[in-house]
């Protein structure tokens, strides 16, 4: 439908791309409903975490704020504790009940009215009730038994904070500190004991909370015991610390916050905890998680509703838009006749364009290589005119025609990209001025030809018979811009390319830039320069290959080609190839694998070529090193000499061969069979090399010379 909408531009129709439309608006309808429900997930998540941040900002508030009240009743505690050890000092149980009518006046002033004071007494050295502010005189009590007596007998003079328990003078839940009194010598005389209410506690923790049932404060020993919780756990349950707690207790940490959840209730809180000052007890300040998700919850149900209206008006916006494109869709159906027919004039005739420019690259070849067998034909015909005496004109015209045939191919086969590379290492500081010789021919007397490297120019890895044919296309190029003579430069500079307009990765390239002061070109022109069979030249004067060739060669090399010319002022080609770096041998293919060794002796050698011309030039070849040859036309049959038990000194075949077997596969099933035959292949292709390469045996490229065969089969001194 996209096709129609550029051909049958005449008729007056509504926009066709349905499906993209389509797409667009099924991606709203979709984005319409995922980005707010990322949004209020989102959105939910924070506020979570700020609700959370929020509760345990303000029970750590709490917390604060009780252990300041905690210290201040403790520390007063401490001072009448250390005022009633001054004012008994030394005394033993009967100095002190001679004295105990004074001793209880006078406990009694420093006891005050403090509201969080339930008594305070003394006990003797064996646990005996000495002296009490609830009465006068005190009742024959014995705590000899008891724990806070104990712990404050092993602790002294340390103060020891006991668990809750209900007072039996006082009548109110207390917990008591105490602390031991000792003698001179060190010898225990007794324990000052002051009992703390713990309903002033509650009180004081009722009002931080504000009544509210998700808070609770209390205060523990740092055993993990509970002294004081409000609200009360209910039934009086006094359950140690929690595990989380307990631990922190135990690693008398100063503060921190802990998760819990509470076996009492099931309940989990957020739990905020801080010692009292140097006293080993701790309060904490605790906040229901479930409020907290409660709050949080009804809050995000009301964002989430707002949020609902201006998204369910988008839907129901896109819905009504998908049925209207639905209707579009089906009117356009009815234009699809007369549309139809016209596509297909319309690809009638683009197909006869197409056969015409393949009919004139057929007729620009079989131009090019009739003259060519031409030369070849006609040096053949005088040969036989002379009885085969007398031919190295002939011979050398033969030579120069076959090596024109080759060159064409090589341009033909480059610019498909089907040209076999040899690819090596070159520096150009050393190459450039070898090819200087070709250049001068192809530019003439009239063009002064000029070279500008730099002195470290960096190596690049290129096949040297394609790079110099391209600098010479080049210089072709040249010449023809430059018909009353002129100057051409190569300039050669290492580059770094960093997000450049030349669509290759960043990285380190080296630079040839071939320039001229010729004729130039106009922009059209050189918008098509790298064209293949674009050319502006007169016809049967050029093929309009040489640039194509250029572009191909830097693109097979990893790199590209530009060009860059002003019409009257010249032209300039910049080649840019990558920077090669000599890389160590790995380990894979072991080199010996790679570069297989001549043979040390001629011997008999298994050629296997279908094309009898090429096998008898080859045969004769090898047969003048002192080879003996055995030719099969296919894989297959040289596959089943081998298998019948006979051997050769190497094994020559070519790649591509009718049958079930291709050269590749030949050299694959000998090496799997008999690896230490010596094998070596043959081809025309670059797409095969690759895949010929990784078997790790020598390859010549079609057409290979006589020298690298020879070096092949040569004997070894």
């Amino acid at each position: 439908m996209q096709r129609a909408e550029r051909v049958a531009v005449d008729f007056p129709m509504p926009s066709r791309n349905f499906t993209a439309t389509r797409r667009v608006l099924l991606v709203v309808l979709a984005v319409s409903i995922l980005f707010p429900l990322a949004c209020l997930a989102g959105y939910g998540y924070f506020d979570y975490q700020r609700r959370i941040a929020d509760s345990n900002d303000m029970i750590d508030r709490l917390v604060r704020v009780a252990e300041e009240q905690a210290v201040k009743v403790l520390d007063l505690n401490q001072q009448m504790a250390s005022r009633i050890v001054e004012l008994i000092g030394t005394e033993d149980d009967a100095q002190i009940r001679a004295r105990e009518r004074q001793l209880n006046q006078q406990l009694r002033e420093i006891g005050g009215d403090f509201p969080q004071v339930a008594s305070i007494y003394l006990i003797g050295a064996h646990g005996d009730l000495l002296v009490s502010t609830r009465a006068y005189p005190a009742p024959p009590v014995s705590v000899s038994q008891r724990e806070d007596f104990v712990a404050a007998r092993a602790m002294r003079p340390h103060f020891y904070f006991s668990l809750p328990m209900h007072g039996a003078l006082s009548q109110t839940n207390v917990f008591s500190t105490a602390i031991g009194r000792i003698g001179a010598e060190g010898a225990f005389l007794g324990v000052v004991s002051v009992a703390l209410r713990t309903e002033y506690f509650s009180r004081f923790y009722r009002e931080l909370t504000n009544g509210d049932p998700s808070l609770a404060l209390a205060l523990y020993r740092q055993d993990g015991n509970l002294l004081v919780r409000y609200p009360p756990w209910p039934g009086g349950a006094k359950p140690p610390a929690s595990d989380a707690f307990a631990a922190a207790l135990r690693d008398k940490q100063l503060s921190g916050h802990v998760r819990v959840k509470s076996p009492v209730d099931g309940v989990e809180r957020l739990v905020t905890f801080r010692r009292v000052g140097d006293y080993p007890l701790y309060v904490t300040s605790a906040y229901a998680r479930a409020s907290i998700v409660d709050a949080w919850r009804q809050h995000f149900l009301v964002i989430a509703a707002l949020t609902a209206v201006p998204c369910i008006a988008i839907w129901i916006l896109v819905i009504y838009s998908l049925r209207q494109l639905e209707a579009e869709r089906v009117a356009w159906e009815r234009w699809q006749g007369e549309v139809a027919m016209r596509l297909s004039a319309e690809a009638s005739s683009r197909q006869l364009q197409r056969m015409g420019a393949l009919g004139n690259l057929v007729a620009n070849v079989a131009h090019d290589f009739n003259n060519l067998l031409m030369v070849v034909s006609a040096n053949i015909d005088l040969a036989r005119l002379k009885r085969y005496n007398n031919l190295e004109k002939e011979m050398n015209a033969v030579q120069r025609a076959t090596a024109t045939a080759e060159s064409l191919t090589r341009r033909l086969l480059s610019v498909a990209k089907k040209q076999p590379l040899k690819q090596e290492p070159i520096d150009l500081k050393k190459w450039m001025p070898g090819a200087a010789p070709l250049l001068e021919a192809a530019l003439g007397d009239h063009i002064e030809l000029a070279f500008n490297i730099v002195d470290d120019v960096w190596q690049v890895l290129a096949d040297p018979t394609d790079l110099e044919l391209a600098i010479m296309n080049l210089a072709v190029n040249a010449r023809d811009a430059m018909p009353r003579g002129g100057r051409f430069v190569i300039r050669c500079q290492n580059n770094r390319l960093v997000g450049s307009d030349t669509l290759l990765p960043d990285g380190e390239y080296v630079l040839i830039a071939c320039s001229d002061d010729g004729e130039g070109m106009p922009e059209s022109v050189a918008r098509r320069a790298f064209e293949p069979l674009f050319t502006t030249k007169l016809s049967g004067s050029g093929a309009g290959l040489g640039l194509a060739q250029v572009l191909s060669m830097c693109e097979q090399a990893g790199g590209t080609a530009k060009i860059d010319s002003v019409q009257g002022s010249g032209t300039t080609v910049r080649l840019y190839l990558p920077r090669h770096r000599e890389r160590r041998p790995t380990n894979d293919v072991p080199q010996q694998a790679v570069e297989q060794p001549a043979l040390r002796h001629a011997g008999l050698v298994l050629l296997v070529e279908d094309n009898e011309d090429v096998a008898a030039g080859v045969a004769a070849v090898l047969e003048t090193f002192g080879c003996e040859v055995r030719h099969e036309p296919t894989a297959d049959q040289a596959f089943d000499v081998l298998t019948g038990g006979e051997r050769f000194e190497l094994v020559l075949s070519d790649i591509q061969m009718p049958g079930k077997l291709n050269g590749i596969d030949l050299a694959e099933k000998v090496r799997n069979a008999w690896p230490s035959q010596k094998i070596a292949l043959m081809t025309g292709y670059a797409d095969e090399l690759e895949r010929a390469r990784r078997l790790g045996v020598a390859i010549l490229a079609k057409p290979f010379n006589i020298e690298e065969l020879h070096a092949l089969v040569a004997c070894e001194s």
